[in-house]
């Protein structure tokens, strides 16, 4: 097989995947969803009670993760890197169960590398941080001020937070947590990571053998596709590349739209190729995502993340959960992340989440009836889930839909460590 993790090392924020795996790649990531569904906002008169909410939220604007060799480079310096005032709290960041935060090595890798200008590549930035402030602010519309679900002042008995042990993930929940709460606290906010190997909130190719081969293949079929190889020759030549370069469109749309966030110069030629570009991103994320006659590979992708989303709900309902007065769970992720659990839940509309997009899962109960139901939005539009007889989804009909792709922690451990027939490529 060709050089396989010499491609992976560029293509943009799915190496948050596959930095996992293979610490000194690099990785990437701006539409809007449309949906038929209007936002509806809980109200006293709704025959639904608001019972939990989880949050699954892509960070916010960073520098890019690296530059488009061989072409006009923006200047990436540290002043775009500064926090904005309001966007401070006390926090700190843990293991899952308290401890010390465990060893970043993606992160690590990042400061091997220095962009033009002095910045490193993948850091949040404060565009990114004040979009990040932004969606807290959102959020507190909807469950502090309009219907009083959570408190005014940030209280870790209501409030979870976790996020992937990488610094732009982490400044993301920061400052979200600022702008929910307004910086109210009277206690450190703790936001909680764990180790690679261990990671659900990307697919983790370091921590499943099984997903590294699986997503090995398509990878490395990705690029060679007959549509996508005749555009990208066609816009190395239009960009000046030379042949013998390692790009892809990701990588490509990576720095665009990271540019494009900051108004710093793109060359011109990429006026004409935009729409291009964001369509073969997406072409390429989906043809490493798409699952086919097989469910594995979003299995493997994000079947734990999606079993412990239920299983705060079931619990919920329940009253086990661990912290029974909790009402919020925040998770701090990707791009990566975001891609295949729309595939999952049937919504991916084939445009890649913008920085700060966000899934949110509501459960509610019907104050007549007590049954429970669940509610998807995506960047504030409800979604009727393929599978859903309504936009409130009875959790029956939520869990059916999601029971090809949601699996516990040991049938994953179990289906990475079989090859599943497969050889190493």
């Amino acid at each position: 097989m060709r050089n396989l993790w010499t491609k992976a090392g560029v293509i943009g924020s799915v190496s948050v995947a596959f930095g996992s795996m293979l610490w000194s790649q690099k990785q990437t990531e701006s539409d809007q969803v449309a949906s038929s569904c209007p936002s509806a906002q809980t109200n006293p008169s709704s025959p639904y009670e608001l019972k939990l909410v989880q949050v699954l939220f892509r960070h916010g604007a960073r520098t890019p993760l690296k530059s488009i060799p061989g072409v006009m480079e923006a200047q990436w310096v540290p002043t775009l890197l500064e926090p904005p005032a309001h966007t401070h709290i006390n926090y700190e960041v843990t293991d899952l169960h308290g401890g010390p935060r465990p060893l970043a090595p993606v992160e690590d890798s990042y400061r091997k590398n220095v962009l033009n200008g002095g910045s490193f590549p993948g850091q949040l930035t404060t565009v990114g941080m004040q979009q990040l402030y932004e969606l807290g602010k959102k959020l507190r519309s909807r469950y502090i001020e309009d219907t009083q679900f959570l408190s005014s002042t940030f209280s870790p008995a209501e409030v979870y937070v976790r996020s992937t042990n990488i610094v732009r993930t982490i400044e993301s929940a920061k400052c979200l947590v600022a702008g929910l709460f307004l910086q109210k606290q009277t206690e450190i906010v703790p936001i909680l990571t764990t180790e690679s190997v261990s990671e659900i909130l990307y697919p983790n190719y370091h921590g499943c053998e099984l997903l590294k081969i699986l997503v090995s293949h398509r990878w490395a079929e990705s690029s060679t596709l007959p549509d996508i190889a005749a555009d990208l020759q066609s816009i190395q030549s239009a960009l000046g590349i030379a042949a013998h370069q390692r790009i892809d469109f990701i990588l490509i749309r990576d720095d665009m739209v990271a540019r494009e966030a900051h108004g710093l110069p793109c060359p011109s030629v990429l006026d004409t190729w935009r729409n291009k570009v964001e369509q073969r991103a997406v072409d390429m994320i989906y043809h490493v995502y798409q699952h086919n006659n097989s469910r594995e590979n979003l299995q493997l992708c994000v079947g734990p993340l999606l079993h412990s989303l239920l299983t705060n709900i079931d619990e919920k309902l329940e009253g086990t959960l661990s912290a029974p007065d909790r009402k919020l769970f925040l998770y701090s992720a990707h791009d990566t992340t975001l891609i295949p659990c729309l595939m999952a839940l049937g919504i991916f509309d084939m445009k890649w989440p913008p920085f700060a997009a966000d899934i949110t899962l509501e459960l509610h109960q019907h104050q007549e009836t007590n049954k429970p139901f669940v509610k998807v939005s995506y960047i504030g539009q409800d979604q009727l889930i393929p599978g859903c007889s309504g936009v409130y989804c009875p959790l029956e009909e939520f869990k059916q839909v999601l029971s090809a792709h949601s699996m516990s922690s040991e049938g994953y451990h179990s289906l990475c460590n079989s090859k599943g027939g497969l050889t190493e490529p």
